[in-house]
């Protein structure tokens, strides 16, 4: 029997979604995160969990028949991108598949549409949160992403093919600026310093640009290198786009996350604006908007298909966020209700309905657990897009007593799609029809649209 942490060699043999690739060794059937199938590995055991050997990859030896590209030159060290050296058609085909067998697995029967491609492939990310830190202890000032299974080390991203050039540019002139300056970073083993994230918005529809720099409070606030110098030197380099605003977010927090004790507009604008499917919308720093423009105007395309006839009937949007859904529903809807628990994304939703002309959209901020009890209208239509743990299990049973016709589920995890659905199921409801979009290429993620009716009262 198979120890743990030992050094073995595996062909990888299954890869199941989300990107969990499965091998045998010696009669022991390994798990481990990542890989390709076809691929043989040097990998690590780690430990036994519920008679599976789980592992650690620690190199490729041979790659599989399906690489076929050279993919971005950070690719194996970034933790950021998992299908970089697939041709693309055959990433769709990989993740179709998976899908398609984690629902087969759920003792799901259901009728999936295929998989729809991203329409762009190279440069299609609107946003990217950077890390400062360093590529080795006590190096040079790296920003950019963190290694591969590495929560303190940071590689600086030069090349990444995921983001417009512009993302470049403005990464490298704040890391050299910052360098220049000797400013530390946030150490989070120490938990002191300075630097924290940057993080850049950039409108693919429109090319404005929001730059927000994310410190701690541990340096002089009028000091002109956090203020008018910063500023320039962002306003002097040669973008595609236009930027449009500059921030200065404090954070204290102790977590690795980007969150506002105190913010401050520097220069211009705090939000920029994006277009999708002839709407406008506004784009404030810390509010969700899908991180593909382009391809999200394919999926709501899809979810708007999927919902079918809507005119003059009540549609409510659950988990609305910016409340993008609501208002490409909106002008063939009666009335349209969404509910987001994030406020500021609450108030961009209502500032975006006024920008759209939309007057019969109504938007509440609020958890959806105890919002959905204050809802008097009976709605036709319930459309759902929640985050990625899913419909809360103590809301889903609350959503479903609202009986609509119709529900349209958009997920952005296949697998707590996949438990919800049963309930669903359950409930009296049926899966009429589903669609895989590819929202996230080079990834392990997509997004699935699921279209139900009721069966049964």
């Amino acid at each position: 029997m198979v120890k743990k942490n030992e050094i073995i060699e595996i062909d990888i043999e299954n890869v199941e979604f989300p990107n969990k690739g499965t091998s045998t060794y010696e009669g022991n059937t390994i798990k481990f995160k990542g890989g390709i199938k076809g691929q043989k590995v040097k990998a690590r055991t780690t430990k036994w969990k519920k008679g599976i050997m789980e592992a650690k990859i620690l190199e490729v030896l041979e790659k599989s028949d399906m690489e076929t590209e050279s993919g971005c030159t950070h690719f194996g060290v970034c933790g950021g991108c998992t299908y970089q050296t697939l041709a693309y058609e055959n990433e769709l085909k990989l993740k179709e598949g998976q899908v398609k067998s984690l629902f087969e697995k759920e003792g799901l029967d259901i009728n999936i549409l295929g998989i729809e491609p991203s329409p762009i492939v190279r440069g299609y990310r609107n946003k990217m949160e950077y890390t400062f830190g360093d590529e080795e202890k006590d190096g040079p000032l790296a920003l950019g992403l963190h290694m591969k299974g590495r929560f303190y080390e940071v590689v600086n991203t030069d090349n990444c093919n995921i983001v417009n050039n512009d993302f470049t540019i403005i990464r490298e002139a704040v890391k050299e600026y910052f360098t220049n300056k000797e400013v530390n970073f946030y150490n989070t083993r120490k938990h002191e310093g300075v630097l924290r994230h940057l993080v850049v918005r950039r409108a693919a529809t429109t090319g404005e640009v929001l730059v927000n720099l994310v410190t701690t409070s541990a340096y002089k606030e009028n000091s002109s290198v956090f203020n008018e110098e910063f500023v320039e030197m962002l306003n002097k380099l040669e973008l595609e786009g236009s930027l449009k605003g500059i921030l200065h977010t404090i954070n204290d927090g102790l977590g690795d996350v980007v969150k506002a004790d105190k913010l401050m507009l520097l220069y211009g604008r705090d939000y920029i604006m994006e277009d999708v499917l002839g709407l406008k919308f506004k784009v404030s720093p810390f509010c969700f908007f899908q991180t593909n423009s382009i391809g999200a105007e394919k999926l709501y395309s899809i979810a708007r298909d999927f919902a079918g006839d809507i005119d003059d009937k009540i549609v409510f949007d659950l988990y609305s966020g910016t409340g993008t859904i609501a208002q490409i529903m909106a002008p063939v809807a009666k009335k349209v209700i969404g509910i987001e628990i994030v406020e500021e994304a609450v108030e961009m939703a209502k500032e975006n309905a006024k920008l759209n002309g939309l007057d019969n959209v109504e938007f509440i901020a609020g958890d959806v657990l105890k919002a959905v009890d204050d809802l008097t209208e009976r709605p036709d239509l319930i459309v759902i897009d929640p985050p990625r743990e899913g419909i809360n299990p103590k809301a889903i049973d609350k959503i479903i007593d609202f009986n609509p016709e119709t529900f349209v589920y958009v997920s952005c995890n296949p697998v707590t799609l996949a438990r919800d659905l049963k309930v669903f199921m359950e409930r009296g409801y049926e899966v009429e029809k589903a669609k895989i979009m590819d929202m996230f290429p080079r990834t392990a993620h997509v997004e699935c649209v699921v279209m139900m009716s009721r069966v049964k009262d």
